[in-house]
């Protein structure tokens, strides 16, 4: 049986983790789609533990995107100051508040959302995953860009919107909306940097497994 062929069911390969993942929300603890826009841009080259850390006096003071597009820039930024290039992200949020204005009018659509400030690909898969909207791509963050090529399902690639073509070229899109989140999640929890493999649930179709740690 060829495991790593081009035409390999990764569907039904990948059932374990699409199984025991399916649903699961978002590291970042949002409580709304106003929350998640704003969290998702302030995570990037940051951490979702950070982000949930200063979540809650950010939000108390600014529990709507009006209520942001209604400040000024210095005011808003002494509550992002722990984030990482939080000058540049906080000028982002301002202008997309100043845009959008109200909660209800953010887009959830991957051309719209992409052409906000701060917003590639990976957060607009998040947050229309978030939102149970239609999948338009596959969410390829650090986890999934490190686990999908160790699975074998694609070969390795540093670039994250290289990582999401290939996988959707790959991958069947009725678990486009649930993989990217599976995958990122194993990778958090089990395949992480140095992988876990006596947990892994995934060992009998891994290319790592099967061809690196079996063999040492």
């Amino acid at each position: 049986m060829d495991l790593f062929g081009e035409n390999a069911d990764w569907e039904i390969k990948l059932k374990p983790i699409l199984k025991k993942y399916k649903g699961k929300k978002h590291p970042l603890e949002y409580h709304s789609i106003y929350q998640l826009l704003v969290m998702v841009i302030l995570s990037a080259q940051d951490s979702d533990a950070n982000i949930n850390t200063i979540a809650p006096k950010l939000f108390e003071k600014y529990p709507t995107l009006k209520s942001i597009s209604q400040t000024d820039l210095e005011t808003f930024t002494s509550y992002v100051t722990k984030v990482r290039n939080h000058s540049t992200k906080a000028k982002w949020i301002l202008e997309i508040a100043k845009i959008i204005k109200n909660d209800t009018d953010i887009p959830l659509n991957m051309y719209d959302l992409t052409a906000l400030k701060g917003i590639g690909r990976k957060s607009a898969n998040v947050i229309l995953r978030e939102a149970n909207k239609p999948a338009e791509g596959i969410i390829a963050d650090l986890h999934v860009i490190r686990v999908a090529p160790r699975i074998g399902i694609i070969k390795e690639s540093k670039d994250g919107n290289k990582v999401e073509k290939d996988l959707m070229q790959v991958l069947p899109k009725n678990i486009w909306s649930e993989i990217g989140m599976a995958i990122s999640f194993h990778g958090r929890e089990i395949c992480r940097p140095k992988p876990k493999c006596p947990e892994c649930v995934l060992t009998d179709i891994c290319l790592y497994y099967n061809t690196v740690v079996i063999k040492n």
